[in-house]
């Protein structure tokens, strides 16, 4: 599976995505990532999996505890992608804006009508 996929694929989790949100507040253990959730250990161990795969997560040591970081840099790949799009939904909304506001006039028009 390409990076790209991997990234989407464990964003694609509300935990996994909710681990992430605490990693961007600073390093975390297992425990303390934990403790928010009604999950245990080995089921946090293993969001934690997916999110290392994807590089999203590392986890390093420092004497008796192994604290995880998050690594930004595939958010930044998976932001660049979706930013190509952005262009085409703006443009999509400015038309539709344009047509709501056609058709807003027109049904003014046809209330003034029928006075």
């Amino acid at each position: 599976m390409d990076h790209l996929s991997l990234t989407f694929a464990a964003l694609a989790d509300p935990t996994r995505r909710a681990i992430l949100a605490r990693l961007a507040q600073g390093e975390a253990t297992v425990s303390e990532l934990a403790e928010p959730f009604d999950l245990r250990l080995p089921t946090v161990s293993k969001h934690l999996k997916v999110l290392q795969r994807a590089g999203l997560v590392s986890q390093s040591r420092k004497a008796q505890w192994r604290p995880c970081q998050l690594e930004a840099a595939p958010l930044k790949d998976a932001a660049e992608w979706t930013e190509l799009f952005r262009r085409n939904w703006e443009e999509r909304f400015a038309r539709l804006d344009a047509l709501l506001e056609e058709q807003k006039k027109k049904e003014a028009g046809h209330a003034d009508d029928e006075r």
